[in-house]
């Protein structure tokens, strides 16, 4: 007769709502402790999981310690104080219950009286894991049920607080720092038509996601898809559809429910960002690395409406389909002439004015949240040289640590004067007529000593499209009457533009 006492284990799991009933890892211990003594059980092992839900416990750490203790030996018994604190998920009661068997291991619940080691105890044991189960499922069919109510009465639905918003009294408001960075996000996306770009960008720019982690083409494509930056957060849309693996998927719509919240940008900007990637998803193309050339993207050709290429090796726009080419420096020289003799119209000047006013309060919200995030940044490095001095942190964790910040901040200060530049040019764009026409004369005086860069930037600015065909070039300013061709073709034109292109440019103007 073997007289070595049985060596168990004991599992303790209260969860937050259990430690607010007053209920506590010590009782528990206390419990399973008594009853162990009195069956003269050697106690070699407690896994402790303090606030921890019971929806899904098999996968962590103290549980995966007690499965390895069992297959190998170190404890043969289980004790806990019910059924539920062992894992209220079906599932796993059963995955447990088969793990002890093959290991000839023993579950012990002390309030349902259950030792596995009997057959009247592996059937209870079935019957009451169905039960937690349906506990389980029944409090989530509970708290789905609730969420429309807590909605339509303007209560906490809880979840994570989508990017660029801060909860306020149980609403979500616009964040002063991060909603002017994705409402950023919209503008770049608008303006590049590439996540990667736009994450590349933002992270250029010294801007983080909330955690500090870099932008990613994924992190952007998800902020840029959540309808909460137009006003319409979108909640109980995602069931657990695998609990082993924690797969999700979406619910009916009708079980969807919206809450109305402050938008930060307008719907036609996000229609016009949500399109572009639907269209590119369903084409299944991939877009190339953006050229670099000053009118790619807005030369198109007037017969098939196809963008122009600039192939490699040939100083030419060119539509190979319907072989419409134009030389790369008689765009640009046609481009400077014809805005030249933009005039600005009554109408086009009040529209100047909106958008620009527009553009100057968005400019305004960047300029404060960059300078924010500046000041966080800083208050983050203290901290550290605070942790150094004090040996509270290593030298290989300081330098690290520090240089990450480091090179944030300097990301961070050499976007702010662009941002202060950009501003100072909106503001003087909303001068008189005559000011601003005087203005955008000095800039074409300008343009050649200004960097390609910044020729682009004017280029985006002013222009929507250039059409070229065989016998004119029509530009397609932004906010001007309807354009006109900017010469038409003639028997004179045509053998000068062959011959002599700098002939060409000063006969056609």
């Amino acid at each position: 007769m073997n007289n070595t006492p049985k060596q168990v284990g004991i599992w303790l799991r209260v969860s937050t709502e259990d430690q607010v009933r007053g209920e506590s890892l010590e009782i528990h211990e206390h419990r399973a402790r008594s009853y162990a003594e009195s069956k003269g059980w050697s106690i070699i092992e407690t896994y402790s999981l303090g606030a921890v839900s019971g929806k899904k416990v098999i996968d962590h750490p103290e549980a995966r310690r007690m499965i390895a203790d069992i297959r190998s030996g170190h404890i043969t018994s289980l004790i806990f104080s019910k059924l539920a604190r062992l894992s209220r998920n079906n599932r796993e009661l059963l995955e447990f219950a088969d793990i002890f068997q093959k290991a000839g291991a023993d579950l012990v619940s002390l309030a349902e009286s259950i030792d596995t080691g009997t057959p009247a105890g592996r059937m209870f044991y079935n019957m009451l894991s169905a039960m937690a189960n349906w506990e389980r499922e029944e409090i989530q069919s509970r708290v789905q049920a609730s969420v429309p109510i807590r909605a339509a009465l303007g209560k906490s639905l809880g979840g994570a607080t989508p990017y660029g918003y801060v909860s306020k009294d149980k609403q979500l408001v616009p964040d002063q720092c991060e909603a002017p960075i994705r409402v950023l996000m919209y503008q770049l996306y608008s303006q590049h038509k590439r996540r990667r770009t736009v994450a590349r960008l933002l992270n250029d720019m010294g801007h983080r996601t909330r955690n500090g982690s870099m932008w990613s083409d994924t992190s952007v494509e998800r902020n840029l898809r959540d309808t909460t930056s137009i006003g319409k957060r979108r909640i109980n849309y995602t069931r657990t559809a695998d609990e082993r693996t924690g797969r999700v998927e979406h619910k009916p719509e009708s079980e969807w429910v919206w809450v109305d919240v402050p938008a930060i940008i307008p719907q036609q900007l996000y229609d016009e960002c949500i399109s572009h990637m639907d269209e590119q998803r369903l084409s299944g193309t991939r877009l190339t690395r953006k050229s670099v050339n000053l009118f790619s993207g807005f030369a198109k050709c007037a017969t098939c409406q196809g963008k122009l290429i600039v192939p490699s090796g040939i100083q030419k726009y060119v539509c190979r389909p319907c072989n419409i080419r134009i030389p790369m420096d008689i765009l640009e020289e046609a481009f400077v002439l014809e805005l030249r003799d933009i005039g600005i119209s009554e109408d086009s000047e009040e529209e100047h004015k909106r958008l620009a006013l527009a553009k100057l309060s968005d400019l305004h919200s960047l300029i404060a949240a960059q300078q924010a995030l500046i000041t966080s940044v800083e208050r983050d490095i203290d901290v550290l040289i605070e942790l150094y001095s004090k040996k509270l942190l290593d030298e290989a964790g300081f330098k690290e640590r520090h240089d990450k910040h480091q090179a944030r901040k300097v990301s961070l200060q050499e976007e702010l004067p662009k941002l202060i530049a950009r501003e100072k040019g909106t503001k003087a764009s909303l001068t008189s007529r005559s000011e601003a026409y005087k203005e955008s004369q000095d800039i074409l005086q300008r343009w050649p000593s200004l960097t390609r860069e910044n020729k682009r930037l004017l280029i985006e600015a002013v222009l929507d499209d250039v059409f070229v065909s065989t016998d004119s070039v029509v530009f397609d300013f932004c906010f001007t009457p309807p354009p006109t061709p900017f010469y038409e073709a003639t028997a004179e034109t045509e053998s000068i533009k062959a011959t002599n292109p700098q002939g060409f440019i000063a006969a056609i103007n």
